[in-house]
This record gives structure tokens, C-alpha cells and sequence, in this order.
């Protein structure tokens, strides 16, 4: 078996949320208090990071406490972060910290626009020594007070409830060599250090029908004239191989990337599709259906790139699960992810392994958080993507290899919803 290195990496969780007036702000009408809560929100901040936004739940009874298991959000640091924080900064600004704002919005109209919003307080934690420690620690849990009006005799306070942890969260991280087009080379990284793992073999010419996936999209590979292959993409194929030159995962397109009625373009109301497949323990050289990636183009200023991801169950591609629904800019590339906090979704499974054993090792129901992310390019740029995996996640190699599959078909759906050649009409004499 291959071995496999990961980096370090911790996962800063925020939850538990909850919003506690106190005094005369509880003897509010429900109406009232509904339409209060609908406005709150917070955005946690923490340097060197993009600001995270997220709903805050009003909580009218002072028995009530927050659900401990609920993620608001996340933040992941790797080592170079953990320094970064660690380090003092300017005179003014010493320690790094989390802050957690939290405001409420009333409806005002201002020049035919809307909210206008006021802080209701602060919540502040320093950054110490023992966020760097790699060990599993609650930094807060319980109810604390905020805002300038807590220690104002006769005016209504606010507490907000809420649980931040640090946990290790080990990843595996990985680099396709060269643009996936080229059939690269995989290679695990750990610091300087490049490890080969797994060879990448694309093709999009039809395949003999010794091959086992021939089956899946062999009445999608019909003889077309060229007028018809510009305007649809369709037969690719990725396989993945470990070092001995076994193939432990693919994706192929099963429905083709065509431009929808009326436009040239991938568009939602016809997506196209790809299969994420890894070997059947039960059948040799059969194949058994994991997930399936659609994607489609959404037009507007800046052109984004939608990437959809279900899971499938059983093995059928009906009763699938969402996992994962991200948009991409078309120009600049960016990150696919499957991350259980930042799904709309608030109960999604755990994903199980490609392995027959159904379930990752060690994942209950309850599991959540990082899962895997693919960095790629936009388009018409020299795309060689970027894959982390949580190490909670991966058993073994094979587990690894299926994820690079559905990179590459992350990667390859950016090439595939470009816009399409415009049709050139034939114009006859008598019509000039």
C-alpha cells in the first residue's frame, strides 16, 4: 500500500448560536420578536481571512440553551496561519483575535433601498499559545454579555450564547503535474516534497469495447458530422491508476455538454453531466456508480460556472443526496468544495467510502465539516488542480483516488461549458 503523509491542519468551529435580550426587550409581542430575529446576523472575522456571515436565532426563554452540535461556521488554518496569528503584530494592534460582531437590520427606505443595519455588540477572543498546540480544545461555551447597553440600569441588555472549539483536522493534499487534457501525474505534497500516488489517463475518442466503462456511454458516441461535434461535447473519460498501473477510479460524461435552446451555452435547464465511478469489489472489472457532477453555465457581468454534486445512493442515480452546489468564475477559477458546515442542507450524511464496506471508518451521523476541495483555473489558463482531502475521511489509497475523479471532472467542466461557436447560416444568392 501506498503510503500517504498528511499536513497539518485545525479546524476553528463557531456554534451554538443564540440571541438573549434581557429587561424589557423580552416583554416584546412575538410578532415583534419574530421580525427582530429575522434581521440578526453576525460576521466573525479573523485576520487573514475572508469575514463569515451567518443568522443568529433569538432565544425568548432563558431555559433554552443553543444546540452544542449546530456549526454556524468554520474556519480552517493550516501551520503557516497558526504562525501568522501567533506572531505579535504592530503596537496598536498586538494580538490577533476572533471578533464576532452582531447586528440587527430595520427596514428603511433610503433611495429605493432597504436595510439599515445597527451593531448590537462585540464578542472578542484573543488568539494564545494553545491554538498551535494540535489538540482539542473549547476555547468558550456558555452565554456572555455585549453591547454598550449591558451595564446601563433600565434599558434592555443582550447576551449571546456560543461554542468555539479547535480541533486537529489533518489533510492530504494533492496536485494533478500538468493540465488534465494531457493525462498528468498525481503527487501527493508535504512540504517540499512531491510523492508521486496516481497517473491520470484522459481520452475522448471512443474506446474498443474491452473496456468496462465502454458500456456507460456507448450511445452517446455516434457517428456526427463536424457541424454536430462543434456543437456538443461529449465521450470524455478520466481513469485514475495507482503506481501499479491498476485503474481505481474514473468520471465520463453521460449526459453531453450541448448549448440550450435559443443560446449558446451550457445553461441549467440542460446541464451537462458526468458519472464518478470506482471498481466493484463484488464483480471484477465492473464498475459501480459513486456520485454524479452536473454543470451548467450561469451568464450575467461576470460568467460563473455551477458545479453540482450528488451522491448517489445504492449505487442508483435515483434517491441521490446533494453534497454540493458551488459557482466558479468562469474568468478567474476557483475552489469546488464538499464541506458539511457550509451546506445549505443542515443534516447531510456522511459520504460513504467507495470501498464495499459502505461507510467511512469511524463516521456517524452526525459527522460533519471539511470534506475535500479542488482549486482550478478559468478559462483558456494552464489549470493543474489543487486537491485537499480530510484525512478523517480517506481509509486508504483507493479512497483518495475517487476524489481525484471528480476533481478532474471539476477541472474538465470549466473546459466544457464554454460557449459554443455560433452557427454560421447558409445564405443563398437570391436571398442578397
Amino acid at each position: 500500500m501506498t503510503r500517504m503523509d498528511p499536513q497539518a491542519f485545525v479546524r476553528l468551529s463557531i456554534g451554538s448560536l443564540g440571541l438573549r435580550l434581557s429587561g424589557t426587550a423580552l416583554n416584546t409581542s412575538k410578532s415583534k420578536l419574530h421580525a427582530f430575529s429575522s434581521l440578526c446576523l453576525c460576521e466573525m472575522r479573523l485576520r487573514g481571512f475572508p469575514v463569515q456571515k451567518t443568522s443568529v436565532p433569538l432565544i425568548s426563554s432563558p431555559e433554552v440553551t443553543p444546540d452544542s452540535h449546530c456549526i454556524a461556521s468554520s474556519f480552517y488554518l493550516e501551520e503557516a496561519d497558526l504562525k501568522a496569528l501567533l506572531t505579535r503584530g504592530c503596537f496598536y494592534n498586538p494580538h490577533a483575535s476572533l471578533e464576532i460582531a452582531v447586528f440587527t437590520g430595520r427596514k428603511r427606505p433610503h433611495c429605493g433601498v432597504g436595510v439599515k443595519r445597527q451593531q448590537i455588540g462585540t464578542f472578542e477572543l484573543e488568539v494564545g499559545p494553545e491554538w498551535g498546540e494540535g489538540k482539542p480544545v473549547i476555547l468558550f461555551n456558555g452565554w456572555i454579555g455585549i453591547g454598550k447597553n449591558k451595564q446601563e440600569s433600565g434599558k434592555p441588555g443582550a447576551e449571546l450564547h456560543l461554542r468555539v472549539k479547535l480541533d486537529p483536522d489533518p489533510r492530504y493534499l494533492f496536485r494533478f503535474e500538468d493540465v488534465t487534457t494531457l493525462s498528468p501525474q498525481i503527487v501527493q505534497l508535504r512540504g517540499s516534497v512531491k510523492q508521486p500516488i496516481f497517473s491520470c489517463k484522459f481520452s475522448r475518442d471512443r474506446v474498443p469495447q474491452v473496456d468496462p466503462l465502454s458500456n456507460y456511454w456507448s450511445s452517446f458516441v455516434d457517428s456526427l458530422d463536424l457541424e454536430t461535434e462543434r456543437r456538443e461535447r461529449k465521450g470524455w473519460k478520466v481513469k485514475i491508476h495507482d503506481l501499479s498501473g491498476s485503474a481505481v477510479a474514473a468520471a465520463f460524461i453521460t449526459t453531453p455538454f450541448v448549448p440550450s435552446t435559443g443560446c449558446d451555452w451550457v445553461a441549467k435547464s440542460n446541464p451537462g453531466a458526468w458519472l464518478i465511478v470506482h471498481p466493484d469489489a463484488c464483480r471484477p472489472e465492473s464498475w459501480q456508480p459513486w456520485g454524479k457532477l452536473e454543470a451548467w453555465r450561469e451568464r450575467g457581468i461576470r460568467d460563473t460556472i455551477c458545479c453540482r454534486f450528488h451522491l448517489l445512493s445504492e449505487g442508483q442515480e435515483v434517491g441521490d443526496v446533494l453534497m454540493s452546489e458551488i459557482f466558479i468564475s468562469a474568468e478567474k477559477g476557483g475552489d469546488f468544495f464538499i464541506d458539511t458546515d457550509k451546506q445549505i442542507r443542515t443534516s447531510a450524511p456522511p459520504i460513504p467510502s467507495p470501498q464495499s464496506s459502505g461507510e467511512f471508518s469511524g463516521l456517524s451521523a452526525v459527522a460533519s465539516g471539511f470534506v475535500m476541495s479542488c482549486r482550478v483555473q478559468g478559462e483558456g489558463k494552464s489549470s493543474k488542480p489543487l486537491v485537499q482531502l480530510a484525512m478523517r475521511r480517506i481509509t486508504c489509497v483507493e479512497d483518495a483516488a475517487i476524489f481525484m475523479a471528480l476533481a478532474a471532472a471539476v477541472d474538465l467542466s470549466i473546459v466544457a461549458c464554454r460557449p459554443f461557436p455560433r452557427r454560421i447560416r447558409k445564405v443563398s444568392r437570391h436571398s442578397l
